[in-house]
């Protein structure tokens, strides 16, 4: 699979896996609290700070009308006004600016989501690297053909997305420009549970495609993003909040920095863990070869005197000849003398 290159950070099987902290509404419209979570990530060793660009305006309608209240007695924000969530989640642009450049300065990748065409030149402006479409996003084509026209690379989160409008919309990135595209298995639950995970679609996805998959994980935790590198995933998006005891529209769902600091940890960790296929000892390993069992004279034995269980024994270290052949010796008589504690080899039997 190609390697996809943003910045000095390369994104792909044989890298370690890319780690996005998705600040999202968790700023609680303050820039102070926004630059103080995008200097958290970075401690934490987050790879990317991700943001979302849009107005309430940009998003819905400002009606009271029933289509457009939550109501969903799962949802985390059941019985609210769209409009007035969206209102209350977004990030002023007058943010963008300053917390792309703390990103910058601390050694991060800054980018966000776009969810409408202005979004999309307003970023351009910014300069940003790359782009996230939503999984809520990923049948709006006229947006995809807008961003993959940029050139920049693409990720898109998959939640919801039939194979059907899957293929349409990796068909209308790359014919729109888009060169480097990573998709993102996704399931659009805030949180999600493990079980509503389905990491198997991973290695699915990548083949069907032939593109880079990764995760867009609501799960709590760091358990089902560890799980995803062993199936390939390259990519690792969550979300992240100073404290979830703070509030916000995303916090309940969100890691707090010390979680992100393992889930950066651990999924390299499994990432290194995968290795290949081998069999037999490791060069590593070899060391210890000498702790097996073996065959060890138990008992001083003359020569001509049989070997017996009592005075042959399987018993560690590994110096001797491997215990397949014990049945093959017992009641055999012996060439030699033989002393306690001596291990049994080939030239000792003939």
């Amino acid at each position: 699979m190609k390697t996809i290159k943003i910045g000095n950070i390369k994104i792909g099987s044989n890298h370690k896996p890319f780690i996005i902290a998705e600040m999202s509404g968790n700023h609680n419209q303050s820039l102070e609290r926004a630059l103080a979570i995008v200097e958290a990530a970075a401690k934490a060793g987050a790879h990317a700070l991700k943001i979302q660009t849009y107005k309430a305006d940009t998003m819905t309608l400002n009606t009271n009308k029933a289509d457009f209240t939550i109501n969903d007695e799962k949802s985390l924000w059941n019985g609210q006004n769209l409009y007035q969530l969206y209102d209350q989640a977004h990030t002023p642009w007058e943010f963008h600016k300053p917390i792309f450049d703390r990103a910058r300065e601390l050694g991060m990748i800054p980018f966000s989501t776009p969810f409408d065409e202005s979004a999309v030149d307003f970023l351009e402006q910014l300069d940003v690297p790359l782009y996230k479409i939503a999984s809520f996003e990923n049948t709006d084509l006229p947006l995809i053909k807008k961003v993959a026209a940029t050139g920049k690379p693409m990720i898109i989160s998959t939640g919801m997305a039939t194979v059907a409008e899957l293929d349409e919309l990796v068909r209308t990135a790359k014919e729109a420009g888009c060169q480097d595209l990573i998709l993102l298995k996704c399931t659009s639950t805030y949180p999600a549970s493990p079980e509503n995970t389905n990491l198997a679609t991973i290695p699915h996805m990548r083949e069907l495609f032939g593109v880079q998959v990764g995760l867009s994980d609501h799960t709590l935790g760091t358990g089902v993003s560890v799980a995803s590198i062993v199936l390939g995933a390259t990519v690792i998006e969550k979300h992240f909040t100073l404290s979830r005891a703070d509030g916000g529209v995303d916090s309940t769902f969100s890691m707090e920095p010390e979680e992100m600091k393992r889930l950066v940890e651990e999924t390299e960790r499994a990432w290194r863990a995968m290795g290949k296929v081998t069999y037999g000892p490791t060069e590593n390993e070899k060391a210890s070869l000498k702790f097996r069992r073996s065959l060890y004279i138990a008992k001083d034995i003359k020569a001509g005197e049989e070997f017996t269980k009592e005075n042959l024994k399987i018993i560690r270290p590994g110096y001797g000849l491997e215990p397949k052949y014990y049945d093959h010796l017992i009641n055999t008589t012996a060439k030699k003398d033989f002393q306690a504690g001596s291990p049994l080899t080939f030239k000792d039997l003939f």
